[in-house]
């Protein structure tokens, strides 16, 4: 097939991406409870993308199809019960200790409405002790401020960081921040109730932790474009929590700690502030905003576990994200993954040179390992039950080529972001 009937294919095929519901199922006591997701309508038929909880906890998620009066509760608790079982149980956690005084730090720009709502939710976490610091990163208009100074200014301090760059406003967040433990979130994202105290209860529990994150699930399911990047992954990292620990490298992560996409996400990550402020905080030459165009988060992942500290991934510490809408938005973000990995990859070897001979030792199991989980993405079917891999649509090829192509940008970017703020004398490292 010629590469425009083809490209003309997958377009076909991408619009015929049908809308998902998405819905929450509590399977704790003999009655199970069904809830819509965050900005989702009741129920009713169709395909639906279930997160299940045992306990209030998140353990889970599968695609039902209720049929047409069916009682949906019913359909989907059966199912559940029947993907899940045991394993479910399995995952539930531990008590939870008392957490720090924690900061919240919430980056946006131009984007009033979506923050409102990440703010009510951020508002409404059981954590004892927080604060919560948004930086208005390079606004145009003053709807920011505006709105935190008219519904939240009693809860929320206001911070304005004139130079573009997430993470240029991640460090000015950090900068401001009082609390033991920083978290970091974004303004397109609801908060579960129990976020923050997942999040930042292990540090309590370990001293040596200097990082952790969380599950992030979908929010709304209702484009194509949503539908297909959930049905791949999406940003979960699935449901069994795990401490990554420079002491003792993982066997299964030959890259480890350069691995870092496999983490966690910006969305959701918190650190010990003295850590993340010993490292320099973020590169300010990495991040959305920026020639790079990503991996900010990454490089601050990797700085942290080369310092000898341990990170946690806590998929009990829930947020739900709004992901983009149009194919073009997928086009973009497959193309910014891509150069934000090798731009991170390149901020750390240049501000951490000592870390190179080990890279490099490294590079060819782990470059055999990316191709071979490149081939699984790009077939059809589905992982494990209830491990969040539910494909149900093939991965465009444009897509993967259009990581490639960023992956090779990426380098140049980063170098191009540097002389940037070096120009507006920011320096960067």
């Amino acid at each position: 097939m010629a590469r425009s009937a083809r490209a003309q294919e997958e377009i076909r095929r991408f619009l015929d991406i049908e809308a998902v519901q998405v819905a929450e199922l509590d399977l704790d006591g003999d009655e199970a409870v069904l809830r819509p997701g965050p900005g989702s309508p009741p129920v009713t038929h169709g395909e639906v993308f279930v997160l299940v909880r045992q306990g209030g906890r998140p353990v889970g998620t599968l695609l039902g199809r209720v049929p047409e009066g069916a009682d949906a509760k019913a359909v989907l608790a059966e199912r559940a019960k029947a993907v899940l079982g045991e394993q479910a149980k399995a995952r539930q956690g531990s008590e939870v200790c008392e957490p720090p005084y924690a900061s919240v730090v919430v980056a946006t720009r131009e984007r009033a409405g979506q923050l409102a709502r990440a703010l009510d939710s951020l508002l409404a976490q059981d954590h004892p002790r927080f604060e919560i610091v948004v930086v208005d990163n390079a606004p145009v208009t003053s709807g920011t401020r505006e709105l935190v100074e008219r519904k939240y200014a009693e809860r929320v301090r206001y911070v304005h960081e004139p130079v573009p760059g997430l993470a240029v406003a991640h460090n000015t967040g950090l900068a401001a921040a009082r609390g033991e433990v920083v978290a970091f979130t974004d303004d397109d994202v609801v908060a579960d109730p129990r976020w923050l105290t997942e999040l930042t209860a292990p540090f309590a529990a370990d001293p040596g932790l200097g990082c952790s994150t969380g599950l992030i699930l979908p929010a709304r399911l209702t484009t194509p474009a949503q539908v297909l990047l959930e049905s791949h992954g999406g940003f979960a990292k699935g449901f069994t929590p795990r401490t990554y620990d420079p002491a003792r490298p993982p066997g299964d992560e030959p890259l480890f700690p350069f691995t870092a996409g496999r983490f966690g996400s910006g969305a959701n990550m918190a650190f010990r502030t003295a850590v993340l402020r010993s490292v320099g905080g973020f590169d300010p030459a990495t991040g959305a905003g920026t020639a790079a165009r990503g991996g900010d988060d990454l490089y601050g992942f990797v700085r942290v576990l080369a310092e000898g500290h341990r990170l946690r991934y806590t998929p009990s510490a829930l947020v739900w994200h709004h992901h983009r809408e149009t194919w073009q938005d997928l086009q973009t973000q497959a193309y910014g993954y891509g150069a934000g990995l090798t731009a991170y990859l390149t901020a750390v070897l240049v501000n951490r040179p000592a870390l190179l001979p080990a890279f490099l030792a490294k590079l060819p199991r782990g470059l055999a390992r990316a191709h071979a989980l490149t081939a699984v993405r790009a077939t059809e079917g589905g992982g494990a039950p209830g491990d969040h891999d539910t494909r149900t649509h093939p991965w465009p090829r444009r897509l993967s080529r259009l990581q490639r192509r960023g992956m090779v940008y990426g380098p140049v970017g980063y170098l191009r972001a540097r002389r940037a703020l070096r120009t507006r004398g920011e320096g960067a490292g």
